[in-house]
């Protein structure tokens, strides 16, 4: 059986849709082995799973699960010892995918000697975009992560979290299909937590297809919409958030502010309706989250326009990764072409154009030059007609062309 036809079988037993997934795992088994080529860990053992495109899938798991080795065996890093790995239908080493694969690793790797713009201009050459989309790109993806105020300073003076946003625009620069993100909040502050999340649902929702690896589950809980659980190197559990995360053995009830009799009457009842089985349990006051008052707090500050030398919130998502590029450009050829149909206007009068004699003046300088005559064909000067404003003035030329020799003084004269 091919390649193909496998990946096909896997797709089908598993219950995928009618669009082939972006990435099938079937069994992958990886196994590092020491200098004597024995068994030394077995970092991934007989993970199968896929993602579908245009879903955000999340592998979660601690330190050592197994996360970062499947990663780099589905980007063709590293080599499986055992069982079937596909991205786009063909195999992972296969240069003609690179294309369309976005990476962010655990660690960026930058050149600490480039700033913000050569960086991300080394990566768009890397995937050969042309100069004018190069510079719109990085234009737009530095105010999305917020480092336009510091894209002229060389990375190794850059923190930890503004190196991790120079890293996500990169990973960005070529407006992948398949975005891969290991540990993405890694080092980011609170602010820049939420736009990577805000960002990841975004992409989503634009059709992306993005593998999140965390284990920072609080991250992951907003944005996936399946996952697997790696201990171990095996899976543990696979589903949709809701499907794991919701509980049978409770319910929640919110309303609006209650008073102590309201409460106490909410309790009887659910006491004589379940014949004393049930009771209300807990009675409290919603609590907002801890992110949600952080950036409360640094809105407030801004709003107040208090200074900071750090990195700065970033603004809209880039326009070529939110599908507003379209526009623009469609606007610019229009524009273009108008520009391009000026010239060809048929030529007015220069009492109707809007021009006026200024238009005159430049269908003369647009005239054929007439060829010099020959001297024999020189025939006694007409009366010069009158000159306009725009005509070169020829007389003082002529005069000097047709000024007769002066005799040799004695003495100046060539010897005979």
């Amino acid at each position: 059986m091919t390649h193909a036809a496998t990946t096909t079988s896997f797709s089908a037993a598993r219950g995928a849709p009618a669009a082939a997934p972006v990435v099938v795992c079937e069994r992958l088994t990886k196994v590092f082995r020491d200098f004597w080529l024995r068994p030394r860990a077995k970092a991934v053992n007989a993970v199968s799973f896929e993602i579908r495109r245009g879903e955000v899938f999340g592998l979660l798991g601690p330190n050592g699960s197994g996360k970062s080795t499947t990663i780099k065996i589905i980007l063709g890093l590293l080599h499986k010892t055992s069982g079937l790995v596909s991205v786009f239908g063909k195999l992972p080493t296969d240069v003609s995918i690179k294309q369309r694969i976005g990476y962010l690793p655990e660690e960026s790797y930058l050149y600490p000697f480039l700033n913000a713009r050569e960086t991300l201009d080394y990566y768009g050459r890397l995937f050969q975009l042309d100069r004018a989309v190069r510079k719109r790109r990085i234009d737009e993806l530095l105010d999305m992560v917020g480092l336009g105020g510091a894209q002229f300073r060389p990375v190794r003076e850059y923190s930890k979290g503004m190196q991790r946003r120079i890293g996500i625009a990169q990973a960005l620069i070529n407006d992948p299909e398949f975005l891969i993100l290991d540990e993405p909040t890694t080092g980011l502050d609170p602010l820049g937590t939420r736009q990577i999340k805000d960002l990841i649902i975004a992409l989503g929702r634009r059709g992306k297809t993005i593998l999140l690896s965390s284990h920072l589950l609080s991250d992951v809980e907003d944005c996936v919409d399946r996952m697997v659980i790696l201990y171990g190197g095996r899976i543990q559990r696979e589903g949709t958030c809701d499907a794991l995360l919701e509980t049978q053995d409770a319910t929640v009830l919110e309303t609006d502010p209650l008073d102590e009799a309201t409460i106490s009457a909410i309790d009887r009842l659910i006491r004589e309706r379940s014949g004393g089985a049930r009771s209300l349990v807990r009675v409290a006051r919603p609590r907002q989250k801890l992110e949600d008052l952080f950036v409360q707090i640094v809105d407030e500050a801004r709003a107040a326009q208090q200074e900071t030398s750090g990195a700065q919130h970033g603004g809209r998502t880039a326009a070529f990764l939110a599908g507003d590029e379209g526009d623009g450009l469609i606007s610019s050829l229009v524009e273009a072409g108008r520009r391009e149909e000026l010239p060809r206007a048929e030529a007015t009068p220069a009492a109707e154009s809007p021009a006026g004699p200024d238009r005159d003046v430049l269908a003369d300088l647009l005239k054929p030059e007439a060829p010099a005559p020959t001297p024999a064909a020189v025939a006694p000067a007409p009366a010069a007609p009158p000159r306009r404003s725009a005509d070169v003035d020829l007389s003082v030329i002529e005069g000097l062309v047709d000024q007769p020799s002066r005799p040799t003084e004695p003495g100046k004269g060539s010897n005979p």
